[in-house]
């Protein structure tokens, strides 16, 4: 990947686009005074609550609580991370995205045009295997294998199932016209070539499954042995320069496509479950491709769902596997999330299971999952036998490694909690956590009681920084308004509302989106989000007076709270002559308001 795309070309492509077409392009809108509405595409409404306003560039349901400018839209709507909805505004505007040096240099023309041909190539095929299990004249052993495992026409068709022809050069002879498409049929590993020169097929004789990205193109191909045949049972494409096993999930494009909000995934070993779960409409499943669940796997998985669930085979093999899972989980598990592991009944699949039970029974089986922190500790105490002060010490030296890589804060707290109760420790660490939460500095409890938007009442700060993210120009046509006086005067909330008066005092023709955007990653995005739900009812007419009212009132609180200190310190000694000055100064500006 490149370097980071520059700041500016976010904000100046933010200007140039209209949130109004790129959420109507998706869900039609109405004109409702000043914004547009429309049901909400995020949650089954039937009446409007989903604002879009041109004028700030921001749009807002009041059902659900979703929010954000035309990146996010899209982000959340057409499923894309966050450069990719950058590329995506890019491309509708005609435009390149920039890189940032620092960061490996930025694609070539030529690449890019080589990548392209590639996915490209590899649709193509798709097309040809397809093709080959409706016409090839061996197809009718798939035909009657796919029937055996009883899956119907319209999930063969769904799911692009095909069929690599018998031959040996089934591919080669389809697509290999010139001797730069043969190099390229190689380099995407559909072909293979020997020692000797001989060129002949990668897939033979096979059920073929694409593989398509997050973005929706084939990026390899997954085959499947027929009854009677040897060889191993599947057979994925190798690493190409399209293809990285450990970072793609079978499935997960159309999981994606099929829920607008993934409440919950299903990891499952194989193809087939994922297709055959599908059948009985679960469109949440994904595969990993032969290879473990890696720590790249969970944190795509992450980004788009709070719950995980992996389902195994309940033998030996399937623990081991579901252990290499969870290890590989801990350093991507966030606060928030839950991962869940349902281990199937001997000899049954996700596909033979779903058959036997039916889908509500087979869902209601991934709602009763093991939480992680339950199959942890049973495969820990497995092995370590915590009745005795040396089992005890194994098992803390087993289980605090493995707890130390966890990501979220919490989760680990939980963790490290549960393996007190194992040892024998937990009065202590309790004992431990209650000192450290009584040392802990005040101003993390200012960030978390500035947190807790009050619905009701606004304070003077709370109100500055909704009026700046309606109109930022406010910080520069405000000059008497200067938030940087009182920097250090303790007040909740203080270090944002600097923060955001900085960015919009630099950028006076900024719109809401475009602030919206600049703290996307800010400590205290969710304060934003929170403040944008609310309705202030403050007029345009009126924002800039109870701009500088709110900050008037700011003043005063500092003068009166400043004043109050230096009259009770004089109390227990005597003021320094600065101190002195500075009373008598504030007591002189109090005076005269």
């Amino acid at each position: 990947m490149a370097g980071k795309i520059p700041r500016d070309f976010i904000d100046d492509l933010l200007s140039r686009t209209d949130v109004v077409d790129i959420v109507d392009a998706r869900v039609k809108l109405k004109k409702a005074g000043k914004n547009y509405q429309a049901c909400c595409p995020f949650h089954n409404e039937k009446s409007p609550s989903f604002t879009v306003s041109q004028d700030k560039q921001f749009y807002h349901c009041f059902g659900c609580g979703a929010h954000g400018n035309a990146i996010s839209f899209l982000m959340e709507f057409d499923r894309l991370e966050f450069v990719e909805a950058i590329e995506e505004l890019a491309r509708h505007h005609g435009l390149e995205v920039p890189r940032e040096k620092g960061g490996p240099p930025p694609v070539s023309e030529a690449k890019k045009q080589q990548q392209e041909d590639d996915y490209a190539l590899m649709e193509k095929v798709t097309r040809f295997f397809q093709h080959q299990l409706r016409s090839h004249p061996n197809s009718h052993h798939a035909i009657d294998y796919l029937k055996a495992r009883r899956l119907s026409g319209d999930i063969v068709k769904q799911w692009e199932i095909g069929y690599a022809p018998s031959e040996w050069d089934g591919v080669l002879k389809a697509f290999g016209t010139t001797p730069g498409r043969i190099r390229q049929l190689i380099d995407l590993k559909l072909v293979n070539q020997n020692d000797n020169g001989k060129q002949y097929d990668f897939f033979r004789d096979r059920i073929m499954f694409p593989i398509r990205d997050r973005r929706g193109r084939v990026v390899g191909f997954g085959g499947r042995i027929m009854e009677g045949n040897s060889g191993p049972k599947y057979l994925n494409s190798p690493e190409t320069r399209i293809f990285h096993k450990g970072h793609e999930l079978f499935g997960f494009h159309q999981a994606r496509q099929k829920n607008r909000s993934l409440d919950q995934v299903i990891i499952v070993e194989g193809y087939m479950d994922v297709v055959a779960l599908s059948q009985f409409d679960i469109n949440n499943a994904t595969a990993a491709l032969g290879t473990a669940t890696t720590p790249e796997h969970l944190q795509l998985l992450t980004r788009s769902t709070n719950h995980i669930v992996c389902c195994y085979d309940g033998d030996n093999a399937g623990r081991q596997a579901a252990w290499r899972a969870l290890e590989n989980a801990l350093p991507a598990l966030k606060d928030g999330v839950k991962l869940t592991f349902l281990f199937l009944p001997d000899g049954e699949d996700p596909d033979t299971m779903v058959r036997k039970v039916g889908a509500e029974a087979f869902m209601a089986l991934t709602n009763q999952a093991l939480p992680l922190s339950r199959f942890f500790f049973e495969s820990l105490l497995k092995a370590h036998e915590a009745g005795t002060p040396e089992g005890k010490m194994a098992l803390k030296a087993a289980a605090t490694p493995l707890i130390d890589t966890v990501l979220g804060e919490n989760q680990k707290l939980l963790l490290r909690e549960e393996l007190a109760k194992h040892t024998g420790e937990f009065d202590r660490f309790r004992l431990q956590h209650d000192i450290a939460q009584a040392n802990q500095p005040g101003g993390r409890t200012a960030n978390r009681k500035f947190e807790t938007v009050n619905k009701t009442r606004q304070s003077p700060v709370r109100m500055m920084v909704r009026l700046l993210l309606d109109t930022p120009s406010l910080a520069a046509q405000c000059e008497d308004v200067v938030p940087q006086m009182l920097a250090n005067s303790g007040i909740s909330g203080m270090g944002l509302l600097l923060d955001i008066h900085q960015y919009c005092q630099q950028q006076p023709g900024a719109k809401t989106a475009q602030v919206i955007e600049n703290f996307r990653d800010h400590p205290h995005s969710s304060v934003i989000a929170k403040l944008l739900m609310q309705e202030h009812l403050v007029s345009e007419q009126e924002a800039s007076r109870v701009y500088v009212d709110s900050f008037a009132r700011l003043l005063d609180w500092h003068f009166d709270s400043r004043i109050e200190t230096l009259i009770s310190r004089s109390r227990v000694q005597p003021l320094s002559r600065a101190e002195k000055e500075e009373l008598t100064m504030l007591m002189k500006e109090r005076q005269a308001t």
